[in-house]
């Protein structure tokens, strides 16, 4: 494991001028099973995460923060077909925005079509190790698999049909229907 650091933004501080950034993170510096209601995905960074861009206040507004820039790294996870290692590479520009949490913003209640896009933060700043987290989260596919032609594990015999085809037969059958195949003899 590199040596953990976080870059933090201050509201002051962007007041004055942009914030700039160009780092490179070691896999383990960030938590991604952080706030995970799941924690068995094992997602983790495979390798270096390298980010550059700047954070900077969004003219007009009150304390909203826009982080940009660019950002390449490679996650990895169980594959939600087989439970092999799958890995996915990210190589992106994000642009993030972030409110502060005041005067009712980022309590839970309905928001309009703009806040959905809008991120919250709390205090006088926000962490680079936050907002790329929650840009890698955002970016990766919902559904993580190894391949595209995964045959996944068998509900069965549990083999998994990507290293051996199993000889189990599924029985489809339809339990809607099953009330009335007891009238039937």
């Amino acid at each position: 494991m590199g040596q953990e650091y976080a870059v933090f933004f201050h509201l002051r501080d962007l007041d004055v001028r942009a914030g700039r950034f160009d780092v490179e993170i070691a896999p383990g510096d960030i938590d991604f099973q952080l706030g995970a209601k799941d924690k068995d995905t094992n997602l983790h960074q495979a390798g270096p995460l390298r980010a550059q861009g700047k954070a900077e206040l969004v003219m007009g507004s009150d304390a909203e923060i826009r982080v940009s820039g660019h950002l390449t790294v490679e996650m990895e996870a169980d594959c939600d077909r087989c439970l092999e290692p799958a890995r996915f590479a990210i190589d992106s520009d994000f642009a993030l925005y972030y409110r502060p949490v005041a005067e009712g913003y980022g309590d839970e209640k309905e928001i309009d079509s703009g806040e959905a896009e809008m991120g919250f933060y709390e205090g006088d700043g926000v962490e680079l190790n936050d907002v790329l987290r929650e840009f890698i989260l955002l970016t990766l596919p919902m559904q993580r698999v190894c391949r595209e032609s995964c045959k996944g594990i068998c509900p069965l015999c549990g083999q998994n049909r990507n290293q051996e085809e199993c000889q189990c037969q599924a029985e489809t059958s339809d339990d809607r229907w099953a009330a009335l195949k007891s009238l039937k003899s």
